[in-house]
């Protein structure tokens, strides 16, 4: 029960399900998430060159760049 005890602890952080038995540990689906794509959806923002991209896509000013779904520019 202390080894089961110990990898819940290491793995709390990952958002794990977990299921404690008397004769195993069972762990449910995880998520392993980065924050990188809304950082740079937060900077683009207050990039002035990327700025003025956002404006020329929503003016329908022709641009290499696009913008997804999510909100980020792509080129």
């Amino acid at each position: 029960m202390v080894r089961e005890m110990d990898l819940l602890e290491q793995f709390r952080d990952l958002s794990l399900a977990c299921e404690v038995t008397p004769y195993s540990l069972r762990l449910g689906t995880f998520r392993i998430t980065s924050e990188l794509l809304g950082d740079i959806r937060k900077d683009q923002k207050t990039d002035p060159f990327l700025r003025t991209q956002f404006e020329a896509i929503e003016s329908g000013r022709d641009s290499s760049f696009n913008a997804g779904l999510d909100g980020a520019l792509r080129l």
